[in-house]
């Protein structure tokens, strides 16, 4: 087995360049080059961040006012390192209460099996039936707190996962809507046509004028629909009085995001080579052997940057509609912390501004990744 070929291809295929020169370097090859590119890919940027820290805490000394102040680099740090407790120890107390919920609910049921015993001794009519009803009693009081969900106001962590479902449920949408009609309009000039004034015209709208009327669709459809109709609550695990907000923040979402998609897509299924379909003409393939076996395949690579592309933009446009639709997410938090006007505000937002950019960048890594995947050989970090 050719270790040294499957990491490097591995290295190139996960977007992580930074990993190359050690595994050259592993395997003997020029440590002057190898050292040049360690350099080049990790100390050059570390040197970067050293020099925006000092910046920064420059910055946070130059930066004040009678009330407010730009926070430090560390305050920022013990922010983030005081959200991350506050999460700990509220999973630690609703746990704690679920525990108690669950062994009241067993002190019940025994309360209850006891009134049923009695119930049965009893030498009058009267009396087993006041030992009936304390035993039903009971039983209502164990069911009511064996389904007991402990619940409280969503911590930093929580949030970020709500923020994270939110994107991914509107980057799907967008999706779903964005290939399939990349792909019509990148076959048919047509129908590429048609759809081209309204690309040109929607793509550049706001999030903040997409979202009152996302908010508009959300409600109607609510209205001649239960809320238990909907099952997002069971799905995402997200609670119901929350699942409107959810979906007025996700469809805003998709709204911004799907043009890149749609127009790579579009692009890359009007690029496939002329040869291939001619190749297709010649076997007589069928319109669906063609989009699968030729087209679809021929295109992966640009779809998959426009993709990554509206991925970002999803993960960018969320913060601004979660702010406005109170969608529990990452923007609620910023906007509720703005409002909140404490001494740590301002280092939690900058605290949560750090964690949103590196989610960004998770994100990024992870589509870049499965373009790669589909490249062909012709991956680019």
């Amino acid at each position: 087995m050719n270790w040294r070929a499957n990491l490097i291809k591995f290295c190139n295929v996960a977007g992580l360049p930074v990993l190359e020169p050690f595994v050259r370097l592993c395997f003997g090859e020029d440590p002057k080059e190898q050292m040049a590119g360690i350099a080049k890919f990790l100390l050059v940027p570390i040197l970067a961040v050293f020099i925006f820290l000092g910046g920064w805490s420059v910055a946070s000394n130059v930066i004040k006012t009678d009330s407010l102040e730009l926070p430090s680099p560390s305050a920022t740090w013990a922010a983030g390192a005081e959200l991350f407790e506050m999460h700990r120890e509220s999973k630690a107390a609703r746990a704690a209460k679920q525990q108690e919920k669950l062994q009241e609910a067993v002190l019940s049921m025994a309360k209850a099996k006891k009134a049923d015993l009695l119930a049965a001794e009893a030498k009058s009519p009267a009396q087993k039936s006041n030992y009936e009803a304390l035993a039903l009693s009971y039983r209502k009081q164990a069911v009511v707190a064996a389904n007991f969900k402990a619940t409280s106001a969503p911590t930093f962590v929580e949030q970020i996962y709500t923020s994270l479902k939110t994107v991914f449920f509107g980057f799907m949408v967008a999706t779903l809507i964005a290939v399939p009609l990349g792909i019509l309009c990148g076959m048919s000039p047509w129908c590429n046509a048609a759809l081209n004034p309204f690309i040109q015209v929607f793509k550049p709208v706001s999030p903040l004028a997409w979202l009152p009327l996302a908010f508009l669709v959300i409600v109607w459809a609510y209205s001649g629909v239960s809320s238990e109709a909907i099952f997002l609550d069971d799905l995402l695990n997200i609670p119901t009085e929350q699942v409107k907000a959810f979906l007025i923040s996700a469809i805003t979402v998709s709204l911004c995001s799907l043009w890149p998609t749609l127009v790579n897509t579009t692009l890359g299924v009007a690029s496939v080579d002329k040869d291939y379909l001619n190749v297709a003409e010649v076997l007589q393939l069928s319109w669906s052997q063609r989009l699968f076996k030729i087209i679809l395949p021929a295109s992966l690579p640009l779809m998959f940057a426009g993709l990554r592309i509206s991925l970002g933009v999803g993960w960018m446009v969320l913060i601004a509609a979660d702010m406005l639709a109170q969608n529990p997410g990452l923007g609620k938090f910023v906007w509720d912390e703005f409002q909140n006007g404490s001494s740590m505000t301002y280092a939690r937002i900058a605290f949560s501004v750090l964690v949103i950019g590196l989610i960004g960048l998770a994100l990024d890594r992870v589509m870049i990744c499965l373009r790669n995947m589909v490249s062909f050989g012709n991956a680019a970090a």
